[in-house]
C-alpha cells in the first residue's frame, strides 16, 4: 500500500523509520565505544603492571611484552587460591568491590574502602627463562581527600618490594605530587614488608626513615594524611582480610 509523502500515515511511517535507523545507529556507536573503552583499560593495566614489575616497555612493545612475561591470574581472597576465570584483563575489580554478592564489608577496614571484592585480579611476571621474578598485586586505599589505587610488586620470596606504582588519586595538587614520583616509589623497592615474626612492618615514617631501617619509606613533609592512608592500604592489603591467605597458600604450592 502505497502512503502520500505528506499525508499523516506517511508521516508517521518515516518517523518510525527515522527512529529505527537512529537506533541501530547509536547502538552501533556504543558497542565500538565500549570495546574501545574495554581496550584503553587492558592497554593501562598492562602498562602500570609492567611497570610495577620493573619491565622496561613503550608504546608499540607493551603488549608483546605483557603476553610474553605476564600471567593474570584470579585468586580468591579467602581462601588463598586461584580460581578459573575467562578473560582476566576484562575482570572489573572495582565493580565486583561495589556489588554486595561478590564483596564484603572488612572487619577492620583500616585503609577506609568500606567493602572488598571476594575476588581480585594478581600478575605472576616471569623472566626471559621462565623464572618468577615478582608478583604484582593492586592496593588501594583512602588518603587525605580521595582513594589512592596503585600496584606493589613483591619478589619471589613474598616478602621484599620489588616496586610500587600509584596511577589514580585526588589528593592535594601539588603537595601530594610524590605519590607518582618515581624517586620516591624508589625509596620502597627493596624494602621489607614483614617482620622476623611474619608481622607487617612496613611504615611510612614522617621526618624520615632511619639508616638501614629495612621497613621504613621516607614521608613528605606537609602531606603525612597522603602517606598514612599509603602505609595503612599496604597494611590492609597485605594483613589478614588482604592478600595474606593467598601468599601463605603460593608459598606451600608455588615457591621452592
Amino acid at each position: 500500500m502505497a502512503f502520500k509523502k505528506d499525508s499523516v500515515m506517511g508521516t508517521m511511517v518515516f518517523i518510525i523509520s527515522l527512529s529505527l535507523v537512529c537506533s541501530f545507529m547509536i547502538t552501533g556507536t556504543a558497542e565500538i565505544l565500549k570495546e574501545r573503552k574495554l581496550v584503553k583499560k587492558r592497554d593501562e593495566v598492562q602498562q602500570f603492571v609492567l611497570k610495577a614489575a620493573g619491565v622496561e616497555s613503550n608504546s608499540s612493545d607493551f603488549r608483546e611484552l605483557f603476553t610474553s612475561r605476564v600471567q593474570p591470574k584470579l585468586v580468591d581472597l579467602e581462601s588463598g587460591q586461584f580460581i578459573e576465570h575467562e578473560n582476566i584483563l576484562d575482570f572489573d575489580g572495582r565493580m565486583a568491590a561495589i556489588n554486595p554478592e561478590t564483596s564484603r564489608k572488612p572487619k577492620k577496614d583500616t585503609a577506609k574502602i568500606k567493602s572488598r571484592a571476594d575476588q581480585i585480579r594478581i600478575f605472576e611476571v616471569f623472566d626471559d627463562q621462565g623464572e618468577l621474578t615478582s608478583i604484582v598485586m593492586p592496593i588501594y586505599g583512602k588518603g587525605l581527600w580521595s582513594m589512592i589505587y596503585g600496584y606493589l610488586a613483591v619478589e619471589p620470596d613474598l616478602n621484599t618490594i620489588k616496586n610500587i606504582v600509584f596511577y589514580e588519586h585526588g589528593e592535594t595538587p601539588g603537595i601530594a605530587d610524590f605519590v607518582t614520583d618515581p624517586e620516591w616509589n624508589a625509596l620502597w623497592q627493596g624494602k621489607k614488608l614483614f617482620d622476623e615474626k611474619g608481622k607487617i612492618a612496613i611504615k611510612v615514617v614522617k621526618g624520615g626513615a632511619k639508616a638501614g631501617d629495612v621497613h621504613g619509606v621516607d614521608g613528605v613533609s606537609g602531606a603525612t594524611r597522603t602517606g598514612v592512608g599509603i602505609q595503612k592500604a599496604v597494611e590492609f592489603w597485605f594483613g589478614v582480610e588482604g592478600y595474606q591467605n593467598f601468599l601463605h597458600t603460593f608459598a606451600k604450592t608455588e615457591v621452592k
